[in-house]
């Protein structure tokens, strides 16, 4: 491990030990709750997942034990494939509490030459690329690795927007003040992310570093590694954008400067 992976699967294993929203498996789900999750993820094409009976999913650093369980109960063959060894245990409480086979690989995501060519349908893709500084190289493995017709679901953080935090409020808007540039490490003023916990206290631990990839990088990467683009979307993940909330809070920044992008893709070598 460099000393980048060194460094952000520690931190990665205090926030899921800490408890953070995406290291709690979902422990509560069936079928139906599984489908109605995945649902809710949004603006799939039509129809794309409609069956996952026998279907082979990457969740690409996607440890946690929440998209795999998902996939597990409808009926996927799951690998899960992260960085985080403590992230991983929960895939694995997760997979032991339903029932369901899973294949479980640590490792960086720059790298997936453990993976043959060709060998998924679809690979999930949550928020996790802009902790490496090289999406390219994962964008490349990503296609080498699922076969003709395989789709892609990925999440990023909206390049335009990714320094700015609720704090910045002026009283006007949030400003923007980095220069704009593709693989650029953030250097955010607070490097803590707050935890909350069950009695509603909040654990600060410090967070991974991450990287902004311009969105030329993504969108020309994909397209000349063979994919489709099927749709890109502003998302503001689970929080809730409200236009008439507090300047200076989450919820109001959101809705001025949407945090995040998703887009869905999909891999066809023959017609490109």
């Amino acid at each position: 491990m460099d000393d980048l992976i060194q460094f952000n699967r520690e931190r990665w294993n205090a926030l899921a030990e800490a408890n953070y929203t995406y290291s709690r498996p979902f422990m509560d789900l069936d079928a139906q709750k599984a489908r109605a999750w995945l649902d809710t993820q949004g603006e799939s094409p039509a129809g794309l997942l409609d069956n996952l009976q026998g279907k082979d999913v990457l969740c690409l650093a996607s440890g946690g034990g929440q998209q795999t369980a998902v996939f597990g109960l409808l009926g996927a063959n799951v690998t899960v494939f992260d960085l985080s060894d403590t992230q991983l245990t929960r895939d694995e409480k997760a997979a032991v509490h339903y029932g369901y086979p899973l294949r479980m690989i640590q490792g960086d995501m720059r790298n997936l030459t453990i993976f043959e060519d060709d060998c998924f349908d679809l690979v999930w893709h949550p928020y996790s690329i802009n902790f490496s500084p090289d999406a390219r190289a994962v964008l490349r493995h990503t296609a080498r690795i699922l076969r003709p017709g395989g789709y892609y679901r990925l999440q990023f953080a909206n390049p335009f927007t990714m320094e700015l935090d609720e704090t910045m409020w002026n009283g006007r808007g949030y400003p923007l003040s980095s220069v704009y540039t593709d693989a650029a490490e953030m250097v955010f003023d607070n490097p803590h992310w707050d935890v909350w916990q069950e009695d509603g206290s909040v654990k600060k631990i410090v967070g991974p570093r991450e990287f902004r990839h311009a969105l030329s990088a993504i969108l020309n990467t994909l397209v000349q590694n063979n994919f489709i683009i099927l749709g890109l979307w502003e998302d503001s993940d689970s929080a809730q954008p409200n236009p008439e909330a507090k300047p200076g809070s989450w919820e109001h920044m959101i809705a001025v400067a949407p945090p995040f992008m998703r887009l869905w893709a999909v891999y066809r070598p023959d017609v490109l």
